[in-house]
């Protein structure tokens, strides 16, 4: 185990940068998320600090070494892949232990650590199958039980579920994440998808257009998102956003919809600026009295309602978690939970 440090990282493509000065520090054994859409520059970061990418300026170290510049197989890494990489000829066990042989390790050493990691993992009785023989979700555990018989210093996932269906997905990043509970080795993993992130993450780094917008552990990105970027990506459904100003001590929104201020909003300082007002879908409640809309689409999955609202021409999303017999065209009352609810600049985008 050692900790990665990662000072002012760029990457240029020719004359096109895609990776804008990052910095990042990952502690001795945390397990970190780089999340971002698609092209973000995720997945580069990732294989700079794997050796697969050079590094155009600064610096990577691992532990106390500075490795920049030296190639793949010298930085005691492992690298999980999402198309699994495994060689169809040899069994699993074979695959498992191909590294270590190529170390000249000892055959009693490799069976020895391929039985521990097939225990870890749950593979003790496919160890003489073929790739071919087994399903999607075994191959990704033999690609992890392939990086846990090295011992490496550094795991990196570079989107290693994406291939799988979304019931198998929730399983293996339960697997994953109880591996690194287990053997406690820093890990950095790439994903597109907030909900892994969430539930993964000791710390998540949010990139956007190759740039960091956030650093934090999960909660925090969800409760206190430091702009509009982050407030969208991160939360499913998606935060609702409403553009308007503050005027005479509450939010009017562009199409006159008077919003309840978030607790400690600073009234004085941004009245009369123009603002967005967020507040996520389940922050929402049916009320009495409150503010009226009428109910557009309605979804029910059994232990919550999604429904979005028409309320006085703005359209806001909410997520109920009780039972509620809603219908298309229905008027409702909802009210908001003001300590909740966020004000963006709407200039910068930064959170108030």
């Amino acid at each position: 185990m050692a900790p990665v440090n990662i000072q002012s990282i760029q990457k240029r493509f020719g004359q096109v940068k895609v990776i804008h000065d990052i910095s990042v520090d990952i502690a001795d054994g945390e397990f970190v998320v780089l999340v971002g859409p698609s092209g973000c520059g995720k997945s580069t970061l990732l294989r700079m600090i794997a050796g697969l990418e050079e590094v155009s300026d600064g610096e990577i170290r691992i532990g106390k070494r500075e490795v920049s510049h030296l190639p793949a197989r010298d930085r005691d890494i492992a690298m999980v892949f999402q198309n699994y990489a495994l060689y169809p000829h040899m069994t699993v066990a074979e695959n498992m232990g191909f590294a270590l042989k190529l170390k000249k390790a000892g055959a009693a050493e490799i069976t020895a650590k391929v039985a521990k990691a097939a225990a870890i993992l749950g593979l003790e009785n496919l160890l003489d199958r073929l790739p071919r023989q087994l399903s999607g979700g075994q191959r990704q555990r033999v690609a992890m039980g392939r990086a846990l018989v090295r011992d490496p210093q550094v795991f990196l996932f570079d989107e290693p579920l994406s291939n799988l269906d979304a019931k198998l997905r929730v399983q293996m990043r339960g697997e994953i994440k109880s591996m690194h509970q287990r053997v406690g080795t820093t890990t950095i993993y790439v994903t597109h998808d907030q909900v892994e992130a969430m539930t993964m993450a000791d710390k998540i780094v949010v990139l956007h257009g190759g740039l960091i917008e956030q650093v934090g552990a999960p909660l925090d990105l969800y409760d206190r998102p430091a702009n509009l970027f982050v407030a969208g990506f991160i939360g499913s459904p998606s935060m609702n956003f409403i553009d308007g100003r503050i005027e005479e001590g509450v939010f009017r929104s562009e199409k006159g919809l008077i919003l309840p201020l978030p607790e400690g909003s600073p009234i004085a300082q941004y009245g009369g600026r123009p603002l967005v007002y967020g507040i996520r879908p389940e922050h929402i409640r049916v009320a009495t009295n409150g503010i009226s809309g009428r109910v557009g689409i309605v979804e029910g999955t059994g232990s919550e309602i999604y429904a979005k609202l028409d309320c006085g021409g703005e359209e806001i999303s909410c997520l109920f978690r009780e039972r509620l017999n809603i219908r298309f065209g229905d008027r409702i009352d909802i009210a908001i939970d003001q300590a909740s609810a966020h004000l963006f600049d709407k200039a910068s985008g930064k959170r108030l």
